[in-house]
């Protein structure tokens, strides 16, 4: 089969691989109808996380299950199923918690000796506890298709970060953070109840989509300049809940001076270089909650894909463009240089 690996950094090719097979009873192989590329992979595609060459990579996927194994009762061939990001057996003490992601026995799509997303189909390990079916329908409704794909990751994901940022009915909410996941934690915080939901970023194009999310105002200005704005916004006070979803030192010192004394920050932004980001004195002093981390987006399917499917919630337009298999190194430089939001992958 042909998928995509990652040989070096700006090294992206689609090659032939092994076929996705069994190789445990628990195990299904799905063949991918829509995948993605995440802004978390362009870490990767940077050089600053590490990754071996000609390993996978890609860890948002939907698709139809063409096989399982012996152990596999949930599911049976021509199944249309969700993948969250990471597998989990759905039984070990962490996953009866709800905490999928710390899965004794789970791992990372496209891990070394595994299939990534962004390929013609997957192994997917613990089948019963990873694949979410999805309504047979859908797999000829192109835009639910896409709405649906977001549950694998971003959505998830920005619904995690409104979660720790305690965002109930009523609250002001600040987004820091214009890509996929910031704007799926403003359709979040909607989703929640917020009745004002601060975005920033700069970029027209995604504000409008947070916007259209549910964005009450738009902040453009960056570092101090927009933590000024924020609170010139919010008579001085700043937000009840933050939402971080970049994971760099400056935008989670933004989030900290952004926060209303005794409010609470929810960060799921992959920490790069944000060691220093956080004063332990300031956030005690003005008693700011820190809740958040890797969003065990499992949890979450079931209630967001009832949304998705009752029209409540449409994550489908942070997808901004579509792209061949052949074709994903140009997504990865669409992404790359912000020419495009978040690329989706028809294989």
């Amino acid at each position: 089969m042909r998928a995509t690996v990652i040989h070096a950094p700006h090294d992206i090719r689609v090659e032939e691989v092994p076929d996705a097979a069994i190789q445990r009873p628990e195990d299904a192989v799905v063949r991918v109808l829509r995948a993605c590329i995440c802004g978390s992979d362009l870490w990767a595609y940077r050089g600053e996380a590490a990754r071996k060459p000609g390993q996978r990579i890609g860890h948002e996927f939907l698709g139809i299950v063409e096989e399982t194994g012996s152990a596999v009762t949930d599911l049976r061939a021509g199944d249309l199923v969700v993948a969250p990001f990471m597998w989990s057996d759905g039984t070990c003490e962490y996953c009866a918690e709800g905490l999928f992601t710390s899965c004794e026995h789970g791992g990372f799509w496209g891990s070394v000796g595994h299939d990534g997303g962004q390929g013609e189909a997957v192994r997917v390990p613990h089948a019963d506890g990873t694949l979410v079916k999805l309504p047979a329908e859908a797999v000829s409704d192109d835009h639910l298709l896409t709405a649906l794909l977001a549950l694998s990751d971003v959505m998830g994901t920005g619904h995690h970060a409104a979660l720790g940022a305690g965002v109930r009915e009523g609250s002001t909410v600040a987004v820091v953070g214009d890509g996929a996941v910031g704007l799926c934690g403003v359709l979040a915080a909607k989703r929640l109840g917020a009745e004002r939901i601060i975005a920033l970023g700069q970029h027209t194009v995604r504000t409008d989509i947070a916007k259209l999310f549910g964005a009450t105002d738009v902040v453009a200005e960056r570092g101090e300049a927009a933590e000024a704005a924020v609170r010139e916004l919010l008579g001085g006070r700043g937000a009840h809940a933050v939402i971080e979803a970049v994971g760099t030192e400056q935008s989670m010192r933004t989030a900290v001076n952004i926060t209303r004394d005794g409010g609470a920050i929810g960060y799921v932004g992959v920490p790069h270089g944000s060691g220093t980001g956080l004063d332990l004195g300031v956030m005690f002093d003005r008693n700011i909650t820190l809740r958040g981390g890797v969003a065990p987006v499992r949890a979450y399917i079931p209630e967001l894909l009832k949304d998705v499917l009752s029209g409540v919630i449409d994550p489908a337009p942070v997808f901004d463009r579509t792209v061949s298999l052949d074709e994903v190194p140009n997504g990865y430089r669409a992404m790359d240089d912000r020419s495009a939001l978040k690329v989706m992958i028809k294989p």
